[in-house]
């Protein structure tokens, strides 16, 4: 009996069949939704989450934005980037097992995670320096809300213009922004200063 086609070993097929070669996510993800359907019958639903995980789970290599590559050599000898158990205990008693955002620990009820600062996807190293100790909750708005650092960021670049050249109300606006960051502990590592 034939194994079962899933989407990641359909992802894995489209590389494998390149190796070596820079191909661009629309490339990608054109062939994938086809061919699942051709093959399925059904929608691939995420092209884009499924080679994300791969390049997360480190088969392929991400040469600039929307761009992967599989290199079968890359994969034999990659380094997991994963932290040792070890490691997890040094960060959690460093950090006081409390999350370094909220500040809440275990005896408050809240899951403990030892979260790499600099992300795996960037090339963060699994070290002691690039560890933190993150509520669950805090983990996740890291992972998933990307784009918050982004719009804080962009923020405060418009309240540093608009300081430099004397526009209040554009300057009160974003600082009323950055207070609502601030508030809600989201993003706490980018600095604002008023």
């Amino acid at each position: 009996m034939p194994e079962e086609l899933t989407q990641k070993k359909l992802v894995m097929e489209f590389f494998e069949r390149k190796p070596r070669q820079d191909i661009k996510h629309p490339e990608v993800v054109d062939w994938l939704t086809k061919e699942w359907l051709e093959r399925k019958g059904k929608v691939f639903r995420d092209p884009d989450r499924a080679v994300r995980m791969l390049f997360q789970e480190g088969f392929l290599q991400k040469v600039a934005k929307g761009v992967y590559r599989y290199d079968p050599d890359y994969v034999k000898t990659r380094e997991l980037e994963d932290f040792t158990q070890a490691q997890k205990e040094k960060i959690l008693k460093r950090d006081n097992y409390r999350c370094v955002i909220c500040g809440l620990g275990l005896a408050d009820g809240v899951e403990l995670q030892v979260d790499h600062i600099k992300a795996k996807d960037y090339g963060g190293k699994a070290t002691i320096e690039n560890g933190q100790t993150l509520c669950a909750q805090h983990n996740f708005k890291k992972k998933n809300y990307k784009q918050t650092e982004t719009g804080k960021k962009m923020f405060i670049r418009l309240y540093e213009a608009s300081k430099a050249i004397g526009d209040t109300d554009t300057q009160k606006f974003c600082a009323e922004v950055l207070e609502v960051f601030e508030r809600n502990k989201v993003n706490g590592h980018i600095v604002w200063k008023k």
